[in-house]
């Protein structure tokens, strides 16, 4: 069994850690939040004091931090000058291509391998094991970091060099923020032109509307598979974190010369959704600024 630094307990990061203790893998975690360390050493994790202390000696070191910046800042001023010259630096975050280029070019500097591995699931397959990894980064790298996220996830998918995993992330996120919103608006007005929530989940459903955010995690409670709209919108995936994935979407497409009309629009109204006081929510809550429902801040 591995030492791993896990640094960032989050919604999405705690049960990541979790189930890394579960394998039987020794972590040592690190947050700024005291109740996130609480919990990760009720999981059977051993605390650390500091992200360098977390890495200190591992043969992994896990990161799962809010943006870029944050991810930059705990290597480059702490990770990197903690961790012995074996270890593989697995960066699990949601950031900018840019940076994760960067930081991993810095790790190689040091003659660390390292890999951008961001995450598909949402916090249900956090907790469950049942995340998909989208890596970037060299083959050697890839091999050596694959069963530790194995131990996380039912999918490691090898996207390419430094930054695809990142690359993958944002093109996957983009489709999926597009496609809840259509699907919120249909279902919105199904129920003005009065029909059944439920009889029109029966025919879109099978027809060509068929989508993941419909049959899967369906906006509307009672209505298909049990999803965070069951739990008034508890749980999932929040929607600003939606809204900080296409922003990064959008960014990277104007930097790519690519034309993304539809993901830009579904991240104005995101940024329009998030702007109320229901900017917690799961994103399929989206549906509420549809309706007609949300709350204003």
């Amino acid at each position: 069994m591995a030492r791993i630094g896990f640094i960032g307990l989050g919604n999405m990061g705690g049960g990541m850690a979790a189930n890394l203790a579960k394998a039987g893998h020794e972590v040592r975690a690190f947050d700024l939040s005291e109740a996130a360390l609480a919990r990760a050493e009720g999981a059977g994790c051993t605390r650390a004091a500091s992200a360098a202390e977390a890495a200190r000696d591992a043969d992994f070191v896990v990161t799962m931090l809010p943006a870029g910046r944050h991810v930059v800042s705990v290597y480059q001023d702490e990770v990197f000058a903690a961790v012995p010259p074996s270890a593989v630096l697995l960066d699990c975050s949601t950031i900018d291509v840019a940076s994760a280029r960067a930081v991993i070019a810095a790790a190689a500097e040091r003659g660390l391998a390292m890999v951008d591995a961001p995450v598909s699931g949402g916090i249900a397959a956090a907790n469950g094991g049942t995340l998909t990894f989208m890596v970037g980064g060299t083959d050697d790298a890839f091999a050596k970091g694959e069963p530790i996220l194995a131990a996380m996830g039912k999918a490691v998918i090898h996207a390419g060099a430094a930054g695809a995993g990142q690359a993958a992330k944002i093109c996957n996120n983009i489709i999926l923020g597009a496609t809840m919103v259509a699907t919120c608006e249909g279902f919105a007005l199904a129920q003005k032109l009065g029909l059944d929530p439920q009889t029109f989940y029966d025919i879109a459903s099978k027809a060509t509307s068929q989508s993941w955010s419909m049959t899967s995690y369906c906006p509307l409670p009672g209505v298909g598979p049990t999803s965070p709209a069951d739990n008034g919108y508890q749980g999932g995936f929040a929607a600003a974190l939606m809204l900080k994935d296409l922003k990064l979407a959008v960014e990277a497409a104007g930097a790519a010369g690519a034309s993304v009309p539809m993901g830009a629009a579904a991240g104005a109204l995101y940024q329009a959704f998030v702007n109320g006081d229901d900017q917690g929510l799961d994103f399929s809550a989206i549906i509420k600024l549809l309706d007609g429902t949300q709350h204003k801040g």
